[in-house]
């Protein structure tokens, strides 16, 4: 799976303008009155209609926005998805306060919610309780005295938290994490085994050479001191050194991003006989007995260059460090779950000083899960936890038929479009172009939830022991990956919880999803102008769909299985275009000494290009050859380009944004906007020349996918 995170929205509003906006308008367009029931789709009053488009397009379309936004304190970013992400919010509240305040039969999926909230909202109670629910676990770490038992350990840890293909998700406190769908190779449905042990971002927190990282790492040294000393554990100083020297040989063991980006390379399968051959040091037979996979005959080495030295790490670092080392990141892995003293040192690091956040979110906001789980967060909130039952919950009384059915037109008008651009590519090879439209004819597309609910009959919940119940959620979770093996690929399942503000595409499953919270005011409206909802919602449909086309996505074929279906000339030429778009983003820079990196988000730039122009194409085709009308002096065409442009509306802290550049797969809302200068209808929406800032000439505009 990759999740292809795309937080777009769209901003409604019907502010009407004194005039048309300094733009030469279209030939043939004519100023019309709005008819009924349309709205301009946009909000007027963000742009700065001092900046001329051509010269900055997203200043000029959220310019007096992102002058007049704060960012809110509890929040490292804001961006035009906060008002879809405070609705859901408000409508996960009344759903859980209904849950409260009734009696829901024992047994349910209703009775479970209200259990984990009664006792994750129970401050005092888990005060009170101190590290007492946490002390079988410490007890166990403790109880190793030899290789096998620390090897038994750490396969009890295994958890089903990471996910190879997903630029956000690729961080685990354990020293391995697994993954469970079919192979890369397409041979079989099998466990990942995925590198982790971190207790910052990623390895480059640990090794790069730039000051602010060194920074942080003299602050993470003194949280991991400070962390165990509120937690009342002796010799904090000493063990927080022996912690902290062991996670940066761990550091050293890892993968770069780049290499675990490599997916064409990351399709080694090994049996166990292979582990214990090519990665000396655990004691595999035990640790593969305490995770599960005795009995598995093959599993996919998805970080072979790094799981060598992690497994050699075990048999050459202390047994002391080993045990620190466990201790501390249960602790601090479900700090939201323990006493005050944790949480707040917990948020000190991870909200404050790996992300600028001043202010954490209200708990009870914290627990609901409405948003991306925080780093500081725990990933114990009820979606991760029941997220699906949630989810049930949610869409029954919040998502409507009518606009399940309105997203699945709007999806196959967008195939359709993609498909047809795909048809008219004369310079690409018969086979290849054969192959592609296979692919896109066959994604399997899921709007708004899934058609299969996830079970949480076996899971517990104590309303008394929030870190119980949190561990329970990590437990059941991992069981219902578990349960996949030995069984054909699901390409239905669903990797988002319907109440989460994203969408997702799923490389190894050809298929998308798009949950129901991103499917409402502001994000989508039926009752809105079609440019407005083709140009920001349309935009993330053709987003999704074109990441089975990416530079990633490219490799995989119609069945998910990764192999190459290109001829060389074409393949030759998509990475033509992939070096020059990478190009194009390495040049934007957020302040001095950092900048975007293009091959690191080359994959959801490539998205970005291409869904924005599959979206145009289906938007220029629902208009059946008439031209849309002019709207308060606005196009159909610029009101398309200008949706799009503030659905990427963000505001993010210099602390979050260093950690962006340098971990996350998606480039910063506010370049990811200026994707329309590879688009040539944007040109003669904003009438863009020569001279202009971001004036492309034509042979220089990317051109991926026709």
């Amino acid at each position: 799976m990759t999740t292809k995170t795309f937080f777009a929205a769209m901003l409604l509003g019907a502010t009407a303008l004194a005039g048309p906006i300094a733009c030469k308008m279209p030939a043939g367009e004519t100023a019309v009155a709005p008819a009924a029931g349309t709205a301009l789709g946009f909000d007027p009053a963000r742009m700065d209609k001092t900046v001329k488009p051509g010269d900055d397009f997203y200043a000029f379309a959220n310019g007096t926005w992102q002058k007049d936004t704060a960012i809110p304190a509890d929040r490292s970013s804001i961006s035009s998805s906060f008002q879809s992400q405070q609705a859901t919010e408000a409508n996960l509240k009344s759903l859980v306060d209904g849950l409260v305040a009734s009696t829901p039969a024992a047994g349910t999926n209703e009775a479970r919610i209200k259990d984990y909230y009664t006792a994750f909202m129970d401050t005092a109670g888990i005060d009170a309780a101190g590290l007492k629910p946490a002390q079988a676990d410490l007890d166990r770490f403790a109880a190793i005295a030899d290789v096998k038992g620390l090897s038994t350990v750490l396969g009890q840890q295994l958890r089903a938290d990471l996910d190879p293909l997903n630029a956000t998700a690729m961080s685990t406190e354990n020293l391995f994490g697994a993954f469970v769908t079919q192979s890369l190779k397409g041979t079989a449905v099998m466990p990942y085994l995925l590198q982790g042990g971190l207790g910052m971002p990623e390895r480059e927190y640990y090794l790069s050479s730039d000051a602010k990282m060194a920074g942080l790492r003299d602050q993470y040294k003194a949280y991991i001191a400070k962390f165990l000393t509120d937690a009342g554990i002796p010799d904090a100083q000493a063990k927080a050194q022996r912690i902290y020297d062991l996670e940066m040989k761990i550091a050293q063991a890892h993968m770069t991003r780049d290499e675990s980006d490599d997916w064409i390379h990351r399709n080694q399968e090994w049996s166990l006989a292979d582990f214990k051959t090519k990665a000396p040091g655990m004691d595999w037979d035990a640790f593969f007995a305490a995770s599960q996979l005795g009995g598995q005959q093959t599993f996919a080495a998805y970080h072979d260059g790094a799981i060598p030295k992690l497994s050699a790490l075990v048999a050459s670092q202390p047994l002391d460090a080993w045990k620190d080392w466990l201790a501390f990141h249960q602790l601090n892995s479900h700090a939201e779950v323990l006493p005050a003293k944790l949480r707040d040192d917990h948020f000190a690091f991870y909200g404050t000083a790996l992300q600028g956040t001043t202010q954490p979110l209200a708990r009870e906001k914290r627990v609901l899960g409405a948003e991306s789980s925080a780093p500081y967060a725990n990933h114990v909130s009820l979606g991760d936890v029941m997220g699906q039952a949630v989810g049930k919950l949610y869409v029954d009384k919040f998502f409507p038929a009518s606009s399940k059915a309105a997203i699945t037109q709007m999806v196959t008008n967008i195939k359709n479009a993609f498909a047809h651009r795909v048809e008219g590519i004369t310079t690409l090879a018969p086979a290849t172009k054969e192959e592609a439209l296979k692919k896109v004819e066959n994604i399997v597309v899921g709007v708004g939830y899934p058609d299969k609910w996830d079970d949480y009959s076996a899971l517990t919940i104590d309303p008394h022991n929030a870190y119980a119940d949190a561990v329970n959620g990590e437990k059941a979770r991992y069981q219902r990956q578990l349960a996949k093996l030995g069984k054909p690929l699901d390409r239905g399942e669903w990797w988002m919880n319907p109440q989460l503000v994203n969408a997702v595409n799923l490389p190894v499953q050809n298929a998308l999803n798009f949950p129901a919270a991103i499917l409402q005011k502001p994000d989508f409206d039926p009752a809105a102008d079609p440019a407005a909802n083709y140009g920001a919602t349309g935009a993330t449909i053709g987003h999704e769909i074109s990441h089975s086309f990416d530079n990633g996505g490219a490799m995989f074929d119609a069945s998910g299985k990764m192999r190459n279906w290109w001829t060389d000339a074409d393949l030759a030429a998509f990475d033509k275009s992939g070096k020059a778009l990478a190009a194009q983003y390495d040049s934007y820079s957020p302040f001095p000494g950092y900048h975007v990196n293009g091959n690191l988000t080359l994959g959801e730039n490539i998205a970005d290009v291409v869904g924005l122009q599959a979206a145009y194409d289906a938007y220029r085709a629902s208009l059946n050859g008439k031209e849309a009308p002019v709207i308060d002096g606005y196009s159909g065409d610029q009101r398309f380009f200008i949706a799009f442009a503030q659905s990427w509306a963000t505001k993010m802290r210099d602390e979050l944004m260093r950690n962006r550049l340098a971990t996350d797969g998606h480039a910063p809302g506010m370049y990811r906007a200026q994707t329309v200068r590879n688009i040539d209808a944007w040109y003669k929406a904003f009438n863009v020349q020569p001279g202009d800032k971001l004036y492309l000439a034509p042979e220089s505009r990317v051109k991926v996918w026709g």
